[in-house]
């Protein structure tokens, strides 16, 4: 082997094993992606660093923010939206009249909930119902950092008393809470506590669906998660066994493995190649 490929691939190694987390303590990455056919508008609140707390987001596309250790938010995706100037409506998830949400978004909406500090919370709720699959994906953390969220589709199997439609199609499904509106859906009044609210049909159902995230309001043990200094994944419509990446500072980093500095291996592989096409063997024959 020629030194020059040698010294290359011990770059790229050295590169993987040491590239751990480098973000200061004080920031966390998101990056949120929209693995959707259409365009998705996520609503973040607060949102002052996320791009304002609300924008679009066309099928493909994907957006990086950094939030302040401290931050405790949430992110859901609007659907159906039609926005000019800035001003507009969704059908699902709708946070007002502004692309720029003040304010939670309007139920039924699939929502990521994160509170960061020295050791993140976080899990994805169906407390207000479903709109879109999302999962949250957890990279470069320490501790469990599971993947969580709800990556089935709720409105394929949505309970007729529970369907969000807009022109006769159901575009989102709501909670048992927002449908019938009693303290023991809705876990409040006598029912305002774990002991005396439990788990009821619909939100079984949800739960079956979707194991990895929030079906009721006291679904804690199963449905909150933990991890310490990581960068987080927001995806729309992925499974949460699909390999998801974020690019930013010129670092590739992809669920399940490490961080590799792009250009740097750009640029190995270049020279791996021209030292093929310019020095091959004296003794090759043509």
């Amino acid at each position: 082997m020629y030194p020059q490929y040698f010294n290359c691939l011990l770059t790229i190694l050295f590169m993987i094993f040491v590239s751990g987390p480098r973000q200061t303590k004080c920031t966390r990455t998101f990056t949120i992606v929209n693995s959707c056919k259409e365009t998705v508008w996520p609503g973040i609140t607060p949102g002052e660093s996320f791009n304002g707390s609300g924008f679009a987001l066309k099928s493909g596309q994907s957006a990086v923010f950094t939030a302040p250790d401290g931050w405790s938010g949430r992110i859901w995706g609007r659907t159906g939206c039609k926005f000019d100037n800035s001003n507009g409506t969704c059908q699902t998830g709708n946070c007002g009249t502004s692309l720029k949400c003040t304010g939670p978004g309007d139920p039924p909406a699939t929502i990521a909930e994160f509170t960061l500090g020295n050791l993140d919370f976080y899990d994805v709720s169906l407390v207000d119902g479903f709109n879109l699959q999302m999962t949250v994906t957890p990279i470069k953390g320490k501790g469990n950092c599971s993947v969580v969220g709800c990556d089935g589709d709720m409105r394929q199997s949505c309970p007729s008393e529970l369907a969000f439609k807009v022109d006769g199609k159901t575009v989102a499904c709501k909670s048992a809470c927002e449908a019938f509106n009693t303290d023991e859906y809705c876990c409040r009044g006598m029912y305002g506590n774990p002991v005396t609210c439990h788990a009821t049909n619909y939100s079984r159902s949800f739960k079956q669906l979707c194991p990895a995230a929030y079906s009721y309001a006291f679904d804690d043990p199963t449905s909150i998660f933990t991890c310490a200094s990581a960068e987080y994944i927001v995806t729309f419509c992925a499974s949460r066994n699909q390999t998801v990446c974020s690019y930013h500072n010129n670092n590739l980093v992809c669920s399940g493995s490490s961080s590799v500095n792009f250009s740097i291996i750009l640029w190995c592989v270049t020279m791996v190649a021209l030292a093929l096409i310019f020095k091959a063997p004296s003794n090759l024959k043509v």
